[in-house]
This record gives C-alpha cells, structure tokens and sequence, in this order.
C-alpha cells in the first residue's frame, strides 16, 4: 500500500467519524423536536377541539384565530418569508448553493402547531419533516467535510422525525429513500440507520403507544377483488386531493390581499367544520372514532355523512394551506383513506352481502390513499403498520398500496410535491 493510498484512506477514515458523530446528534435534537411538537400538537389539538364540539361558535372562531396568527408571526418575527413546505427540502438537496436555514426549525414547529391545534385541516408531518431537516443541514454549514453529504445528513433528521412521529422505523428511511434522497449509498445506510436506532430506542424509553389501537384478525382471499377496487378508488381520491391542492394555491395566488386569503380560507374552514366536525385538524380523533365503532348501523345518513367527509376533506385542506396554514398530504390521504375504506366496505356488506372486514379496509384504505398522494407505497406499507403496531395486512396493503399508486400516475402523473419541478 502506497503512502498516498494510506493517506485516502486515513482521510476517509476521519470523515467517516465525524459523519457518525455529527449523525448522532443530529438524531437525538431532531428526535426531540419531532416528539415535542407530536405531544404539544396532541394536547392542544384535544383542549380546543373539546371546546368547539361543545360550542360550535368556536369552529368559526379558532380557524381565523390560528390563520391571523401564524401571519403575524410570518409578518414580524420570521420577516415575511413562507414556508414551502418540503419543496424547499428538494431545492436544498438538488442545489449546492441552497439550504435550509435555521429559522426553519422554530418557524415550521410553531406555525405547524398553530394551524392543527386551532382546526386547520392538515397534520404536522411536513413541519415535522422540514424543521428536523433543517437540523440536518445545519451541519454541513458548520463542516467543510460535510458539504458531499449534505443530503445524507438532511436525510438523518428527517428519518429520526418520521420514526417518532408514527412509531415506525423502517417508515422513517424509506420516506427518506423513496421521497427525498431517490438513491442511495453508504453513507446513506450508515448515518440513517444511527438515526432510525436512536429515534426507536427514545420511543422505547418513553414507552409510547401506536397512534391507533386495533385489532387485526385475519383477511380472506375472497376479498382479493374487491381490495382491488379499493386501490383504484384510493388512486382516484389521491389525485382529486392533489389536484384541488394544487387548484386552491392558483386561485389563492391570484389574491392580492393577505387579509382576504386569511377570511377566505377560514370561511370555508369554519362552514365544514361546524357541518362536519370530524374535519378539524389532523382528524386524527374521527378515526379512532371509526376505528372503534367497526360495525356501526348503516343508514342513508351514514353514508352520506362519509360522502360528505370525503368531498370535503381535499377542499378544507386545500383551503387551510392556501391561506398560509402550515402541513401537508400526509394526515389527510391518511384520513380520505380510513373513510373510503369504511364507505366501501359499509356499501359491499349492506347492499352486496359482501361479508368483509370493515376495519382491513380502514387500515388498507389508509395505506392506499398515502401511498398514491406521495408516489411511496413502501412508505406507505410501513408507515401505517407502525401506526396500529400489527403486520396481519401486510400483503394486501403492499398490493393495495402498489395499484393506488399506479392508478393515480396514470390519471395524474405529479404530486404535490413534484409538481412544480416537472
């Protein structure tokens, strides 16, 4: 060995030292970040929407309180400028002049907690992702050596924030596989895998529970075909989510006034709330609702309730974002899917015999859903798992999941996300 080879390699030896370190912390801050924001988002959410479901004057009230309030924080404290959500991720990571700077980490914390706990129809997944991805980068800022790694490392905190936000290690580095960084190295496996392990080992300390407890049992093969028309309609909805997202933030950008975005959106907000109160926030408590009554008395007011759930829900969110709410498509492909699938099975076991499990089609549906708005069914697969702590559907979901995607790029080839860099 050459004197020169023994230098590489003593050179790549001392890298990859720092790059462990450097993903070490990286890993405790942004697993913090993620489980403070989850439980604070938690606590609020439950106090004011207790509130609202006992005095429907506050389902008009807290949408234009959180609106107002995340603009003056825009306005004065982080000096006028937006969020983008996880596009500036992508701008981050495909750019070497571009970064996620710091005043990222609070802005999307706080502005992602204002808008769920006062009704905004979204979750705080994308505030979780970019303000731990922000963390991440900070590092390349500080290390020279770490300017070829900038996307492992914004990969790094992002891992950690999905792992604790759902309970879901294998979740955590395929969103950052499937969705952010598209390929992989090394490097890559080295620095997430520290992530994923010390995010899990913080869940495990905390002992914290999935985010939905459920029951699986079993799944039929009879129910093959019909898990089929799940994903196709699954696909369906997903592009109907994505195209009114991407419809309300024309439309929204064809408004001068701020103020008038704000009244707008929180009209429309305020409306389907007090109509549907299942709407308010990530939605998360409708679904342990549903998920609990699994075999509820189906009646033309049920189903229509959910129709009206389902039209609404894309509008609502749509609404929320476009008038500076801050979140994304997670929560609500995850809520759209628990609804359909409770629709579409409610329709085959009453009008059809069909004999299915309503709560399979829950948890599929679910998957299905995420899966086509994100163009990430391994994601998706694990990600709703790790929610209900239960593997019993992972092959129908895997399929599910797979068709959903494939439907909805075939109808519309984008996603939020993509879309305005195709």
């Amino acid at each position: 060995m050459t004197s020169y080879t023994k230098i590489k390699k003593k050179i790549r030896l001392i890298i990859t030292r720092k790059l462990i370190i450097a993903s070490l912390l990286i890993s405790v801050l942004s697993s913090f970040l993620a489980i403070s924001l989850k439980h604070t988002t938690e606590y609020l959410e439950s106090i004011f929407f207790l509130k609202a479901a006992n005095n429907t004057i506050y389902m008009f009230v807290f949408p234009i309180i959180g609106l107002l309030i995340i603009h003056f924080l825009r306005q004065y404290l982080f000096k006028k400028k937006e969020n983008k959500g996880i596009t500036e991720i992508f701008d981050a990571t495909k750019s070497k002049n571009k970064s996620l700077p710091l005043y990222k980490i609070p802005s999307h914390f706080v502005n992602g907690l204002f808008t769920v706990a006062f009704g905004g129809s979204t979750g705080i997944e994308v505030s979780t992702v970019v303000s731990t991805a922000a963390i991440g980068a900070a590092s390349h800022r500080k290390e020279n050596v770490f300017r070829n790694y900038k996307t492992e490392l914004i990969c790094v905190g992002i891992t950690a924030g999905i792992t604790i936000l759902f309970s879901s290690p294998i979740a955590g580095i395929l969103f950052s596989m499937e969705v952010i960084a598209k390929k992989t190295n090394k490097i890559f496996f080295l620095t997430n895998i520290i992530a994923l392990t010390i995010a899990s080992a913080l869940l495990l300390l905390m002992n914290e529970e999935p985010l939905f407890s459920v029951t699986i049992t079993t799944w039929h093969f009879y129910a093959i075909p019909y898990f089929i028309l799940l994903g196709i309609l699954a696909g369906i909805n997903s592009v109907f989510l994505t195209k009114m997202v991407l419809f309300f933030k024309r439309q929204y950008g064809k408004i001068a006034s701020d103020y008038h975005k704000i009244i707008i959106g929180a009209l429309i907000l305020s409306l389907s709330l007090a109509e549907f109160p299942q709407l308010y926030g990530d939605g998360y408590h409708a679904m342990k609702d549903i998920f609990s009554a699994t075999n509820p008395v189906t009646t033309l007011s049920l189903i229509a309730t959910i129709l009206g759930i389902l039209i609404l829900k894309p509008i609502v969110t749509s609404a929320t974002l476009a008038s500076g709410g801050d979140g994304g498509v997670f929560a609500p492909s995850l809520f759209i899917g628990a609804f359909l699938g409770l629709l579409m099975a409610t329709i085959l076991n009453t009008f059809f015999d069909a004999n299915v499990i309503p709560i399979n089609f829950m948890v599929i549906g679910m998957a299905a859903v995420l899966s086509a708005s994100i163009h990430a069914p391994f994601t998706a697969l694990f990600l709703v798992c790790g929610m209900i702590n239960d593997y019993t559907l992972f092959f129908p979901i895997l399929a599910v999941a797979l068709i959903a995607k494939y439907t909805s790029k075939l109808i519309f080839p984008f996603t939020v996300y993509n879309y305005n860099r195709a």
